[in-house]
């Protein structure tokens, strides 16, 4: 059973004005501060009305945060979240450190949130996946023919819930598979009784080679709701599923594949050379290369250019000023 709430913690709760925000997860000292400064311009070029969150480890150096406040963002400093130890081979070894993306149920000065990975980035205007009915959870279909998933038996026999009719789950094998969503983008709602129960859960949970993904996906298993895959297209579905892809419809699109990190990009990779991602990776750069998208954006002021540092405060309530933009819905 989860800890009973104080009286002072439900009244925070209560009192907490219906709020919106994007929140997204940084760790370490690396490049990938890289692919958060160019999602916090993609959704200002797009125009969304909503704040862009970062969750922070206490291992991101304080010369990041700053870029990340000086481009608008809100950094917000969460500790690690360490899963049961057991002898897991998760799929990818950083993976494990995904376990704290946890923390951001916490976030309750906020009402719904959407998170984004660090490596996607928003081409239109997304602010509308807010109005969506409360008490779901909300996130694109995954894809099952990676090689990361040779582990499972959807791999072994070639079955994928993006063409669940091209091969049969077999009867021998059990219950048909349910729905599994990827994790890199989701629609959700932060609370302190399901923050609680998610890190109890997890002391209990031994982990597995998709780490926070598996486990968010049994968490919210009966809460789970399918949105449409232009809201997060895995790079993986171009070339196995090209059937299920309308690239000129995607809103939003993970660079998750070995290789396709734009700001990492060489065209070596496998699959990388292919025309269509890398006029997405370009797509990437324009956005990221864009002046006109930071935050402290320069201004013409009698003539003569000068940088206008605008400040993005928060108070003690949680109340963000930022430049806002009409809804794209």
């Amino acid at each position: 059973m989860a800890p009973e709430l104080s009286s002072g913690e439900v009244r925070a709760e209560r009192d907490a004005a219906p709020r919106r925000g994007y929140v997204t997860f940084l760790a370490g000292n690396g490049d990938y501060v890289k692919g958060v400064v160019g999602l916090a311009k993609g959704l200002r070029k797009v125009k969304s009305k909503y704040p862009l969150l970062v969750a922070v480890l206490p291992d991101v150096p304080e010369e990041h945060r700053e870029l990340l406040r000086w481009q608008g963002c809100v950094v917000r400093e969460i500790e690690p979240v360490h899963p049961p130890e057991n002898q897991t081979r998760f799929a990818m070894a950083y993976y494990v450190i995904n376990y704290s993306k946890l923390r951001i149920w916490e976030f309750v000065d906020f009402k719904k949130m959407i998170y984004l990975d660090g490596d996607i980035q928003v081409f239109e205007n997304i602010d509308h996946l807010f109005e969506m009915e409360d008490s779901y959870f909300y996130a694109v279909m995954d894809c099952f023919c990676e090689k990361t998933w040779s582990h499972t038996a959807q791999y072994k026999i070639g079955y994928c819930q993006q063409c669940p009719d091209k091969v049969q789950w077999a009867a021998h094998l059990g219950p048909k598979p349910p729905l599994y969503f990827n994790a890199g983008m989701f629609v959700f709602e932060p609370h302190l009784t399901t923050y609680r129960r998610l890190l109890s859960t997890l002391q209990t949970t031994p982990p597995t080679p998709f780490a926070e993904q598996d486990f968010l996906n049994m968490f919210f298993r009966e809460k789970y709701r399918p949105i449409p895959p232009v809201y997060n297209l895995v790079m993986a579905m171009l070339w196995r599923h090209p059937e299920n892809v309308e690239l000129d419809k995607v809103k939003v699109v993970h660079y998750c594949a070995a290789g396709s990190k734009p700001w990492r990009y060489t065209g070596e990779e496998e699959n990388m050379e292919r025309e269509d991602i890398k006029m997405l990776v370009k797509k990437w750069w324009e956005i990221y290369d864009d002046e006109s998208l930071d935050f402290n954006y320069k201004v013409e002021n009698g003539g003569n250019e000068q940088v206008n540092r605008q400040t993005f405060l928060a108070a003690e309530a949680g109340v963000v000023h930022y430049h806002t933009a009409p809804s794209a819905a």
